[in-house]
């Protein structure tokens, strides 16, 4: 059947449209009412208006319940195909308006779409409810799952099965009356809890500016002055008034979106600077104002704690770690903490270097978390005489675009063609056919690239067409957002070497949803288990540090010229470098999240900043270091779906390590039989098979963690 989700913060879904169809198309009816004629049946983007969207959310939700009410009603006896397929085929119309708002409400929002989203949330958890809990329906599913040896289903059916009928007695099937009127309203709490949570925390976001004359510029790149020159031009350009014109006349601008921070942290020697712009990217959420998320976070974990336990499950926790490869919260915490330990003491040490150089500066300060960038490259440049800022005109975005399509194609042999007759959703973003080795169609791939006030942070990748081959061939739209520094004057987008891997890492992600290949859309792409589909995009990773790769496409914006060997070098050389760092922040968050989840609904919290400062004392984090996400503004498990799954980084970390650990030890990162095996049982199978099968036909055998442990360079840190 079809997932039965509404799409939040994490899973967005970007539009465009065929420009050379406008004229077809009637601007007084609504588009989603339409058939899409578009180039590869692309929504007509420029078409579609804020006051489309109810009228086709209501259309879409009711014609949904027709659709499950004539499955329900069918008076044949139930099949697989007149009651799981025919799921799979419900709910189209409200799947196509779905797609198209969320990606709007997190890339390219506005006032109005902020508010109908607020007033959507609750509708819509309530309405897939209706179906989860729809009696009638979980009656049918249940005799065929009884019935089940019987049917001669292929294994892809019984797998479909299984899923639909889990699904169902996860979302409370088998509750009595009470209980499920008692989970519908919690669910519907929640969706509007986690809908607020995100708002406010763009809001935070986009309202701090670091507004600076040119005498606070101290230790800042040209490069990074003429960002901040432009951010200052773009909003006086904006101004309505000449008091806020005058506001940014002649000033610059850094704010809290890391493409912006980062820079300012790493080269300002305006410490007490670097002091302010972190702050406000930690406090975010926790300011005591109208966004403020405290609250929030404490009632989202109270509620999902009273819903497991409902459902019979200890905690949150429990609950969705069953479904994962990692069963249980014990499992997590163990796995976290191998990794906790000899990273906690790297950072130690990372502290104690960086403190040498405060030193042999002639200061007296101890290192603070805002000092952390700037002092940890200049350890870095002593140690490997590696300058990020050498790095980054070798590595323009088209570079490192044409870098990830090198790989693919060497891999895989498909291709990518861009295409400029479709207008877009937005003039950053950018369009390509994909084809496989033998020229056929695979799929339609859109980038978005720059940071903007408008879209979320992060980085992450969704689809607004998915893959099928119920009713004919399918093929999917899929999607990558960043929020890379844009281009500035002649001076063309240039992306660090941490820039770099997060564009492989979402382009692996965009390759899972593209080379998808399975009858039931529900299946296809990333549907499989967090802790798994992480794995697909992580891997790819490791090719973009790759010598050879590198040189397919790292040239200077400038002259043209190759990266050297010798910085490539040097770049694997540092690749151990700030390891501690790096692990610390993140295995800080990852625990954060399941303390949060492992709660019982008995527990009176009654602060959210206490829980957190004894939750992460009590692992013993460092005050140099905070973790990646702070409760207040931790996106990913408060309005997205990560929670109790942050750790699935870590473990997909397991995978892919061991995974590139193959093709290393074939002598050849571009190996036919492995490349085959991995898009084979990998990229290809959704979630058609339990996710550690379907790793065991790619590796041979299942992971170990000795590969992870030396590429993070953790191998030989004693405990």
């Amino acid at each position: 059947m079809k997932k039965i989700f509404f799409i939040t913060g994490l899973l967005l879904l970007l539009y465009c449209q065929n420009s050379t169809k406008q004229e077809n198309i009637n601007t007084n009816i609504n588009p989603f009412f339409q058939e899409w004629e578009t180039a590869y049946e692309i929504p007509p983007f420029l078409q579609i208006k804020d006051e489309h969207y109810m009228p086709a959310f209501e259309k879409g939700m009711e014609d949904n319940l027709k659709e499950i009410n004539k499955i329900v009603e069918n008076s044949e006896e139930a099949t697989f195909a007149n009651t799981i397929e025919e799921l799979e085929r419900s709910g189209n119309l409200l799947t196509k308006v779905q797609r198209t708002f969320f990606n709007l409400a997190g890339s390219n929002t506005n006032p109005q779409l902020q508010e109908l989203q607020r007033e959507l949330s609750p509708i819509l958890s309530a309405h897939y409810d209706q179906i989860l809990l729809n009696k009638g329906l979980f009656l049918r599913i249940e005799k065929l799952w009884q019935n089940r040896n019987s049917l001669q289903l292929t294994n892809e059916q019984s797998k479909l099965l299984e899923d639909t009928r889990k699904q169902f007695v996860r979302s409370g099937a088998l509750l009595n009356d009470k209980q499920k009127a008692q989970i519908t309203e919690i669910n519907s709490k929640i969706s509007e809890l986690t809908t607020t949570f995100g708002q406010n925390l763009l809001a935070e976001t986009n309202d701090f500016e670091l507004i600076l004359t040119q005498s606070d510029l101290s230790g800042l790149s040209d490069n990074v002055i003429a960002a901040a020159a432009e951010a200052a031009t773009q909003k006086m350009n904006k101004a309505e008034t000449n008091e806020e014109k005058e506001k940014y006349k002649d000033k610059y601008v850094f704010t809290p979106h890391r493409t912006s921070m980062y820079p300012f942290l790493t080269e300002s020697t305006r410490r007490d600077l670097r002091e302010e712009l972190y702050n406000s990217y930690i406090m975010r959420g926790d300011n005591n104002n109208n966004n403020d998320n405290k609250k929030i976070t404490i009632e989202i974990a109270q509620l999902r704690a009273k819903r497991a336990n409902l459902m019979g499950y200890d905690t949150h926790a429990h609950f969705v770690l069953e479904e994962r490869m990692l069963k249980n919260p014990e499992e997590v915490y163990d796995l976290l903490i191998q990794l906790w330990k000899p990273a906690l003491n790297r950072a130690k040490t990372e502290v104690a270097d960086m403190q040498a150089v405060v030193r042999s500066e002639g200061h007296d300060f101890k290192i603070a978390a805002w000092d952390w960038w700037q002092y940890s490259e200049k350890v870095r440049k002593e140690k490997y005489a590696l300058d990020e800022s050498v790095i980054k005109p070798y590595l323009s975005l088209d570079n490192a675009l044409q870098g990830v399509f090198n790989t693919t194609n060497r891999l895989w042999g498909i291709t990518f063609t861009e295409i400029f007759d479709i207008d877009l959703y937005h003039p950053d973003a950018r369009i390509w056919e994909v084809k496989d080795k033998d020229g056929s169609h695979l799929g339609i791939f859109i980038g978005d690239y720059f940071t903007r006030s408008n879209k979320r942070g992060g980085a992450w990748m969704s689809s607004f067409k998915g893959q099928s081959n119920l009713d004919g061939r399918e093929r999917p739209i899929v999607v990558n957002v960043c929020n890379f520094p844009a281009p500035v004057g002649d001076t063309p987008s240039l992306l660090s070497f941490d820039n770099l891997i997060t564009l492989f890492h979402e382009f692996g992600h965009a390759m899972h949803g593209i080379l998808t290949n399975v009858t039931y859309g529900s299946m296809a792409g990333t549907s499989g288990p967090r802790d798994f589909t992480e794995f697909p995009a992580q891997i790819l990773e490791h090719w973009a540090s790759e010598p050879e790769i590198l040189k397919s496409f790292a040239t200077h914006y400038q002259t043209g010229e190759t990266i050297p060997d010798e910085l490539i070098d040097k770049l694997l050389k540092a690749s151990k470098f700030n390891q501690g760092f790096i692990n610390t922040e993140y295995l800080a968050a990852s625990l954060l999240d399941m303390d949060w989840h492992t709660i019982s609904s008995e527990d009176n919290i009654k602060d959210a900043n206490d829980f957190e400062k004894k939750s992460l004392q009590k692992y013993g984090l460092i005050k140099e270091i905070a973790p990646r996400y702070r409760s207040t503004y931790f996106a990913h498990i408060f309005s997205g779906g990560y929670s109790s799954g942050y750790y699935s980084y870590v473990h997909s970390a397991v995978l892919d390590s061991d995974g590139f650990e193959a093709f290393k030890e074939s002598g050849d990162v571009f190996n036919e039989n492995l490349a085959t095996k991995l898009r084979k049982h990998v990229y290809e199978k959704g979630s058609t098979e339990e996710a550690m099968d379907l790793y065991v036909k790619f590796r041979g055998r299942k992971p170990i963690i000795e590969p992870l442990l030396k590429v993070r360079g953790l191998n030989k840190i004693e405990e």
